[in-house]
């Protein structure tokens, strides 16, 4: 059984996006950091603080950002996963409803938006959409 740790980030911005808090914390990986900075570029959250614990642990704080009381984010949702795959060619990749929310995909440059993907003509492995 493997864990999906990616899945779990993306459940805790969800979980803290639902009950609106004003903040959400998880321990610091680099596929996480590089997802939250590409939601803090795109704007769908504040901040993105990577903070150092008393016993050398890192973790990510992410502020969320609310506009009039409501969140930033409507949906975000895992798309690959480790029990399917989702591979996208520069070709296959869509915009999210009408270019209005960004597909974030691990790419052999590294972790970016379509947006980026598609300036680079690159594809990879679709990690999750978000509007």
């Amino acid at each position: 059984m493997s864990i999906d740790t990616i899945g779990n980030f993306i459940t805790i911005i969800r979980n803290g996006l639902m009950v609106s808090k004003p903040s959400v914390e998880t321990t610091y990986s680099t596929m996480r950091y590089a997802i939250a900075q590409i939601l803090k570029d795109e704007g769908f959250v504040r901040d993105v603080i990577v903070t150092d614990k008393e016993n050398k642990k890192k973790n990510i704080k992410i502020v969320l950002k609310y506009v009039d009381g409501e969140a930033a984010i409507h949906k975000i949702e895992r798309r690959s996963k480790p029990s399917r795959r989702m591979y996208n060619s520069v070709d296959e990749i869509e915009p999210v409803i009408g270019g209005l929310g960004i597909s974030i995909l691990s790419t052999n440059t590294g972790v970016v938006s379509h947006k980026q993907a598609k300036q680079q003509r690159v594809g990879g492995e679709l990690i999750c959409t978000v509007w």
